[in-house]
């Protein structure tokens, strides 16, 4: 690692029409996308060049049917080509892009169509079903395009002011404007101050905020991210997060177009690895359940057989010997782990969420590069990125190029609020001024994260504010801090740690527990464990975390549940779900 190592250079970018203009000049033929159009068969690439075509004619097709200045543009689909289109044909013409969850139930679906006064939506044919029934009362919507190849059978009458169109329809209409010279999307000049995007957080402890952003922040954010992480051209990346938010939306797909990477579509979690090796994927974006996923099942397959779990276990000490003089042979010794990941992986990013430190550094040790960064929606979203060429695990990486990072009232440990100022921030929360003077204040975005930043100027998060235990004598516990600590008995699953309230008055620390049953029944060696026999590990556990942290801290109530928690589509627990 090495500290004083200089940034990466990279282009600059005013907007994300320059973006891909330059993108296209540079990389014409190559693959921006590997597409999967029927699961199951091979993978169908779209150049640079096809790519930059079709997102001339679909933004050419929006502008001639209206949907022009400050009008909103929904998309409400899974990962697939017609949604990358879709977002630059909105975002590189006049309109507002306004990217929504798939798993929304109706109820919200309709609350946020309207809060965000939403003009046009993309729908897929899987998500078409959940619009229906909510076309009626809405009134400010003109135009659905559907992205399914055939007309939809309807199963509700839209209003009458609404209008039907296939996604190859629009792109046949800008086709047949484009070749009689229509020049007006090419013409459209990019303010780049100028609102153009709105994000709905997940609103799982309030209700969703509009996050608001403009080509700026987005430039900003991207150029920033790829200073400090080596990505390039012909990197793979496999998308497999949900693209409505912004860590895949930014990272995983804006980037990628600007190194002049390839974006490859995933068929879905249980298809990852296949689609890895078949992509020969070089990078993948993950949340931590994920990285966390693929290190249990590398160590259950070395643990199930002694002779390999010896011969793991000196290749380690070996590849460390020789690395310190300069010797680096890990994926030699790793080969059959760098084969299970499609034999071309070389970079696991993980985000969202802290993850165990030992994961990125057991990953590091088998020739991966895995860092893990920190990021929120209203910071376009990257804050702080560990380097690929110096990082500490157990941190959220070293604030970006030309963003601000301090702490806010910091306690004799040198902890409090994180706060940030930069040009990736937000514009604002749309429509609620409120919040927006609550979230910045004097230039400084308020994160409501708590941490602190070390001597080495990392970022290391402790919790969240709302999540805080106070005790009576002012004391603040973070139950993300005794998660995370908790997480890495082979035993837990997943836990969320709460306050209760104790007789006296004061709180105790509680934790539920979703226990590892497989990991279980092997240590008992027996297929059925009583529910004793499970709690009295998992008392084993909380014990040894206990050991390890100031006794004001200490779990003193266990629970356990049947079920894993519920999760939103960033695979982060839903805490108000959790049982208190």
């Amino acid at each position: 690692m090495s500290k004083n190592a200089p940034l990466y250079e990279v282009r600059h970018i005013r907007n994300l029409k320059e973006m891909l203009a330059q993108s296209v000049d540079i990389w014409a033929d190559a693959p921006a996308f590997l597409t999967k159009p029927v699961r199951g068969e091979p993978y169908v690439p779209v150049s640079y060049r096809s790519y930059a075509g079709d997102v001339d004619r679909v933004g050419t097709a929006l502008l001639r049917r209206g949907i022009g200045r400050g009008a909103a543009v929904a998309i409400l689909s899974e990962t697939r080509y017609e949604w990358y289109v879709s977002y630059l044909s909105v975002l590189n013409g006049e309109a507002i892009i306004v990217p929504l969850d798939k798993e929304l139930p109706g109820e919200e679906l309709r609350s946020l169509l309207e809060r965000a006064h939403v003009r046009a939506i993309f729908v897929s044919p899987q998500q078409l079903p959940k619009l229906l029934p909510v076309l009626p009362e809405l009134d400010e919507l003109e135009l659905v395009i559907y992205m399914g190849e055939e007309e939809p059978g309807l199963t509700a009458e839209p209003a009458p002011t609404q209008t039907f169109v296939s996604f190859s329809e629009l792109m046949e209409e800008g086709r047949q404007a484009l070749a009689d010279g229509d020049e007006s999307f090419a013409r459209v000049e990019i303010d780049p101050e100028e609102m153009r995007v709105i994000l709905f957080t997940s609103g799982t402890t309030a209700r969703s905020k509009g996050v608001m952003h403009n080509h700026r922040s987005l430039c900003k954010n991207l150029m920033a991210m790829c200073q400090m992480t080596d990505v390039h051209h012909p990197d793979v990346a496999l998308s497999v997060l949900p693209l409505h938010h912004t860590y895949e939306c930014t990272c995983g797909f804006l980037c990628q177009l600007y190194r002049g990477n390839t974006v490859a579509e995933c068929e879905g979690l249980r298809y990852i690895t296949k689609n890895m090796a078949e992509a020969r994927a070089t990078i993948i974006l993950v949340v931590p359940l994920m990285l966390e996923a693929f290190h249990k099942r590398i160590w259950s397959a070395i643990r199930s057989d002694e002779k390999k779990a010896k011969k793991v276990a000196f290749a380690l000490r070996l590849s460390r010997f020789l690395r310190r003089i300069g010797i680096d042979i890990r994926k030699k010794l790793f080969a059959q782990i760098h084969e299970s990941f499609g034999g071309a992986m070389r970079m696991f990013i993980s985000g969202g969420a802290a993850i165990n430190p030992q994961v990125l550094a057991d990953f590091e040790d088998f020739g991966f590069i895995a860092i893990q960064g920190y990021g929120l929606t209203e910071c376009a979203p990257i804050l702080a990125l560990n380097r690929d060429i110096y990082s500490k695990h157990e941190s959220a990486g070293l604030p970006l190029p030309d963003v601000d990072v301090k702490v806010l009232d910091p306690d004799e440990n040198g902890i409090g609020e994180f706060a940030a100022r930069g040009e990736n921030l937000m514009l604002g929360y749309y429509e609620d001024p409120e919040r927006t003077a609550e979230a910045l204040v004097d230039g400084w975005f308020h994160t409501g994260d708590y941490g602190y930043i070390d001597k080495d100027g990392f970022v290391i998060i402790t919790g969240r504010k709302v999540n805080v235990i106070v005790t009576k004598n002012g004391r603040n516990i973070f139950p993300e801090e005794l998660e995370a600590l908790l997480n890495r008995s082979e035993y837990v699953l997943e836990s969320v740690v709460s306050g209760k309230p104790a007789r006296d008055g004061d709180q105790i620390v509680a934790v539920e527990i979703y226990p590892n049953h497989d990991a279980i029944a092997a240590r008992l060696g027996i297929a059925e464990p009583t529910e004793e026999q499970i709690y009295e590990l998992l008392r084993v556990a909380v014990r040894e975390v206990n050991s390890q942290i100031p006794s004001y801290k200490a779990i003193r109530d266990i629970s356990i549940r049947d079920t894993e928690f519920t999760k939103n589509t960033s695979r982060k627990i839903v805490r108000a779900h959790v049982k208190r």
